[in-house]
C-alpha cells in the first residue's frame, strides 16, 4: 500500500481545527462563550416546514435522486417569483446540501490534471478543496484576463460572498459568463446567500436574463435552504441552469447515490413555496446586523463590504486577522480569521450573524470593553 496515492494528501489542514484554542478561551467567559465563528443558523425550523417533513415520513421506498416533480417546479417557481429567473423544472437538481456540491462538482464535471479551475480570491474554502481532490490546477483571481491562455474548465463564482458579503453587479457577472463561454468553461454561481441583500446593489442570478442573455447554457446556479428556511440540519439544496448539464450530473449522482431523504424533499418544497417565513428571518438577521456592526464600529473595527449575507467583514488598525481573534476571544467572543478564506483576508475577521439575539446582545455589550 506505500505506492497508494492518497487523496488527502492534497489537501491543507482543516481551517477551524487551528480554532480550538481560542473557543477555549473564549469558552472560559464568566457568561460563556459567544460564538460567532461558524454561520449555523440557530433558529427554529419554521412550523410548516415541519409538518411537512412529519406527513412525508412514512417513506419506506427509495427516493429519486432527481427529486419528485413538485420539488423541482416548487424550485423553478421560486426562481421566477423572487429572482426573475424563467426556468424550466427538469433543469433542477436536489442535492444533499450545497457543499458536497461544491466540493464534488469538479470530479462530476470531469476535471482532472492539466485543467485550471478559477475561484474568487477571498472565499468558501471548498472550491479550492473540490478542485484538489480531482486533481485539476487551482487559482484564486478576481482578474480572469490575468489567468492568459491557461485550459480553465470551470469558473466558480459566490455573489452575496463568503466570507466579505460582496455582491456583484449585472455587469460584473456578464463579463464573467461572456469570458467563459468564448473559452467553452463552465460557469457556477453559488447563490446561496441571494435572499439576504441588505444595501446597495441587489444581489442577481446568474442565470437572470440580463446576466446570460436568456440562455442558460455552460451556467449553473446553486441554492441552499440552509440560511433562507433554516434547514442546515436537512441538507436541503439544489442546482440549476443548463438541462444538459442537469442531466450529466443527474447521470452520475444515480450511480453514486446522491440522494436527498423523500421527507427532506417534501419540506424543502413546503420551503420554497413560503416566502413568509422567509422574509420573518430575514428580519431576525437584520436586527442582528444592526447591533453587531454598531458595536464593532464602536470598538474600532471597520465593516467592509457586507452588503449582504450572513458575515460583517471586520478589520481593526491595530491588528492583523489572528490577533484580533485572540483579542476578541479574551472577551468570551469568537470569530474566524480572514485568512481561513485566503492571504487576502490576513487583516480582517468574519464576524457571523447566526447566534440568538440573547448572544448577540451580549457580544455587543463585551464589545462596549473594548471601545
Amino acid at each position: 500500500m506505500a505506492d497508494r496515492r492518497r487523496v488527502v494528501d492534497r489537501l491543507p489542514v482543516f481551517p477551524w481545527d487551528r480554532l480550538a484554542p481560542y473557543k477555549e478561551t473564549a469558552a472560559a467567559h464568566p457568561d460563556g462563550a459567544v460564538d460567532l465563528s461558524v454561520g449555523t443558523p440557530v433558529d427554529p425550523v419554521p412550523p410548516l416546514v415541519r409538518r411537512a417533513l412529519a406527513e412525508a415520513a412514512d417513506s419506506p421506498g427509495y427516493p429519486a435522486t432527481y427529486g419528485t416533480p413538485e420539488l423541482r417546479a416548487a424550485a423553478a417557481g421560486w426562481l421566477a417569483r423572487r429572482h426573475g429567473v424563467d426556468l424550466d423544472p427538469a433543469a433542477v437538481l436536489p442535492t444533499v446540501g450545497s457543499k458536497e456540491f461544491v466540493a464534488w462538482l469538479p470530479t462530476m464535471l470531469g476535471l482532472g490534471p492539466g485543467d485550471t479551475a478559477v475561484f474568487p480570491e477571498l472565499a468558501y474554502p471548498t472550491y479550492d478543496i473540490g478542485i484538489r481532490m480531482c486533481g485539476a490546477e487551482p487559482v484564486a483571481s478576481d482578474g480572469l484576463t490575468a489567468l492568459g491562455p491557461a485550459p480553465v474548465r470551470l469558473v466558480w463564482l459566490n455573489s452575496p460572498a463568503n466570507p466579505t458579503g460582496r455582491v456583484l453587479g449585472v455587469d460584473h457577472l456578464r463579463k464573467v459568463v461572456d469570458w467563459a463561454r468564448e473559452r467553452g468553461a463552465v460557469v457556477v454561481s453559488d447563490e446561496c446567500y441571494i435572499d439576504l441583500g441588505w444595501e446597495g446593489t441587489a444581489p442577481v442570478s446568474v442565470l437572470h436574463p440580463d446576466v446570460c442573455g436568456g440562455s442558460h447554457a455552460n451556467l449553473l446556479a446553486l441554492h441552499s435552504l440552509s440560511k433562507r428556511s433554516n434547514l442546515a440540519g436537512y441538507r436541503a439544496a439544489f442546482a440549476a441552469g443548463d438541462p444538459g448539464l442537469v442531466q450529466e450530473l443527474l447521470g452520475l449522482r444515480k450511480h453514486a447515490g446522491m440522494i436527498m431523504p423523500a421527507p427532506v424533499q417534501a419540506a424543502m418544497r413546503a420551503a420554497l413555496e413560503d416566502d413568509d417565513h422567509a422574509r420573518e428571518q430575514k428580519e431576525r438577521y437584520a436586527a442582528r446586523r444592526r447591533v453587531l456592526r454598531a458595536a464593532l464600529e464602536r470598538a474600532g473595527w471597520a465593516i467592509t463590504h457586507s452588503e449582504a449575507g450572513l458575515y460583517l467583514w471586520a478589520s481593526h488598525p491595530d491588528h492583523d486577522a489572528w490577533g484580533s481573534v485572540a483579542l476578541l476571544a479574551e472577551h468570551g467572543i469568537l470569530v474566524a480569521p480572514g485568512d481561513f478564506y485566503g492571504p487576502a483576508g490576513a487583516r480582517h475577521v468574519r464576524v457571523a450573524l447566526t447566534a440568538t439575539d440573547e448572544r448577540v446582545a451580549a457580544a455587543a455589550k463585551r464589545l462596549e470593553a473594548l471601545a
